[in-house]
């Protein structure tokens, strides 16, 4: 507080000016009391159940999912004309398709969970976690769904198909493929590029999720935290670059893949949370939707017990009123009798 006094001839007046805006004050303290008070234990079970059918979709889209991969791509004509592109050497894999799940999948809910520990916001831990799965998920099934669709063969399908270098050709010039069946069909998936997708799709998520926690947008110019945003998204960047280096993909692939599942994974991170140059951008929408009913029951409980109060002063006074008026009364009119005695005495 800051005291001014003023001056009027000799005599001195204090005039109280408040540095900090009482209400953002109280908007702070209100916030920073309710970080602590919903926690995994508190409350849950209580939020996971309000999400039940999001949960019950990400078991329908896990399904999907499985169904895709089981089910055969489109054999898409191969001619001889067209296998100078498909003759690169058949690699195995830099990053391993079981890697995804653990970087893409894991890592970043293990970073959610540090957050929580140093937080306690259930409704931040629980949405990061649902809306990472559904990036993943739903990225998963386009991603499957176009690579069954379209049959695109991998560069290396020329070594797929014949593993013994020997090609073989039926009547219309299509290939006749005497390898693997299942090295045959994972050949025809080439677009778009799965493990790219799926890295965006969840280090995507993650970076969002960093830009918002850490402020990235907030004005102040710190290079240091757009470095913190950007290393996911170089992590996904090198293991799209792999897939090509691996002659898995074509650059095509790999670029379609990188997109899509990046694009997903803004979807599915604005379902439960603002943006992450907004003011609000480090919380999701349901905490603060949680302040804004908390407040609205403490102003009504403060509503009623102002009225409350009011009603009994208001009563107190009555009676007051009421006892005091007629001892007035008595008091008058006896005041006025002894008035009239004295004056005709």
């Amino acid at each position: 507080m800051v005291r001014i006094s003023a001056t009027d001839g000799a005599r001195f007046s204090s005039v109280n000016l408040p540095l900090i805006d009482t209400k953002n004050e109280e908007e702070l303290r209100m916030r920073e009391v309710q970080l602590g008070s919903h926690t995994v234990s508190s409350h849950g079970y209580a939020v996971a159940r309000t999400h039940k059918h999001d949960w019950l979709i990400l078991l329908l889209l896990a399904l999907i999912m499985a169904v895709l991969n089981i089910i055969h791509p489109f054999y898409r004509y191969v001619g001889k004309d067209m296998m100078t592109d498909l003759k690169y050497p058949l690699k195995s894999n830099t990053v391993p398709a079981w890697a995804v799940p653990l970087y893409a999948g894991l890592l970043p809910m293990v970073i959610f969970l540090v957050v929580y520990i140093r937080r306690r916001d259930v409704y931040d831990l629980h949405h990061a976690i649902l809306g990472l799965l559904f990036s993943i998920l739903v990225t998963a099934v386009i991603t499957d769904a176009i690579k069954d669709a379209v049959g695109r063969p991998r560069p290396d399908f020329f070594w797929r198909c014949f593993p013994d270098g020997k090609d073989v050709y039926d009547t219309l010039g299509n290939v006749v493929c005497h390898g693997d069946k299942n090295i045959i069909k994972e050949g025809h998936k080439s677009f778009p590029s799965g493990h790219t997708s799926g890295s965006f799709a969840g280090l995507g998520f993650l970076s969002l999720y960093l830009s918002g926690k850490i402020k990235a947008f907030d004005r102040a110019g710190h290079i240091a935290k757009l470095c913190l945003v950007f290393l996911p998204l170089l992590f996904a960047s090198l293991v799209g670059v792999s897939r090509v280096d691996d002659y898995w993909h074509h650059w095509e692939d790999v670029f379609a893949g990188g997109l899509l599942g990046l694009t997903v994974a803004t979807f599915c991170y604005l379902q439960f949370f603002p943006p992450p140059y907004h003011s609000e951008g480090w919380g999701p929408y349901a905490y603060f939707k949680m302040l804004e009913e908390t407040r609205g029951m403490a102003q009504t409980n403060r509503a009623q017990n102002a009225g409350q109060q009011g009603q009994s002063t208001e009563s107190q006074a009555e009676n007051n009123n009421h006892g005091c008026m007629g001892l007035t009364l008595a008091r008058n009119h006896s005041s006025t009798f002894n008035d009239i005695e004295s004056g005709t005495r």
